[in-house]
């Protein structure tokens, strides 16, 4: 097995696999940083990350106490203008009063950890639990796109296994939790995923069964992918002789699935672990 024992597995790792399994190989196993540009222009698509983070980082502010008005004298970018309005005038509503920013769960899963870091879960203890996941793409995904991410079936799945002291020391029912992703370009449009038992169950075969599946493989075995699209907008796609130049940024999320890419990463390596 090329993977470590200590390999945590995540949505984004698991996410590159299903998309690609070369892909996976070469960002996690070979640890490879390949110097290809994700997209055309560099400079639009480094902005468009920049901003998302700092959008990340003024909701986590302040859900954290800082106050709306300290925080907006500090917005000049057009962008970023936007999503903070939308947010402070059409943000998420009905949410529990219990609300943990930038949490870390994991839970054990086949000799492994599954590890996700939340933007928000809002909880009122023995009720009801609802995860907010905050997106800055240009073009509202469709719902159908979503519900396939890995994304939507990690974070639900491994709040149930995780979550207890969450809920006031008690494990949390699948038919408790809710998923909602909130759009800071389309406030009034979030999409919400309610999840149950027979979709809980689902997940974990899903995920245990792809953990299993990638254990297996050997070197040679982690495939391109055949949907060449995808390549269009993967740093190795030289490297594996998928193409030379990057795509137009602009054009990335013409196609659904494609402005996932440009997602902010997260590197579990430097956030320390919490576990329930």
């Amino acid at each position: 097995m090329p993977l470590p024992n200590d390999f945590q597995f995540s949505q984004a790792n698991l996410q590159d696999y299903v998309d690609c399994p070369r892909r996976f190989y070469l960002r996690y196993v070979r640890r490879l940083a390949w110097p290809a540009l994700e997209a055309e222009p560099a400079i639009e698509n480094e902005r468009h990350r920049q901003q998302g983070e700092a959008f990340h980082r003024l909701v986590h502010q302040v859900l954290s106490g800082i106050s709306p008005e300290r925080l907006s004298r500090a917005i000049t970018e057009e962008n970023l203008v936007r999503w903070w309005h939308n947010y402070l005038e059409k943000g998420p509503a009905d949410l529990p009063e219990l609300r943990h920013p930038e949490i870390v769960l994991s839970a054990p899963l086949n000799d492994h950890r599954l590890v996700a870091k939340y933007d928000l879960i809002a909880v009122d203890p023995g009720l009801r639990a609802i995860i907010l996941d905050w997106k800055t793409f240009r073009k509202q995904p469709q719902r159908e796109w979503l519900a396939a991410r890995l994304q939507t079936r990690v974070y639900p799945y491994l709040l149930v296994q995780a979550g207890s002291q969450l809920n006031g020391g008690q494990p949390l029912q699948p038919q408790q939790v809710d998923m909602v992703y909130w759009f800071a370009n389309f406030p009034r449009d979030p999409e919400r995923f309610a999840y149950d038992e027979a979709q809980c169950e689902a997940d974990g075969g899903y995920l245990a069964s792809l953990i299993e599946e990638i254990k297996s493989l050997g070197e040679a075995d982690f495939l391109l992918t055949t949907q060449e699209r995808r390549c269009r907008y993967c740093v190795y796609r030289s490297l594996c002789r998928r193409g030379v130049r990057a795509s137009a940024f602009s054009e990335a999320e013409d196609e659904p699935g494609l402005a996932d890419e440009f997602d902010i990463p997260l590197d579990f390596e430097q956030i320390a672990e919490i576990e329930y």
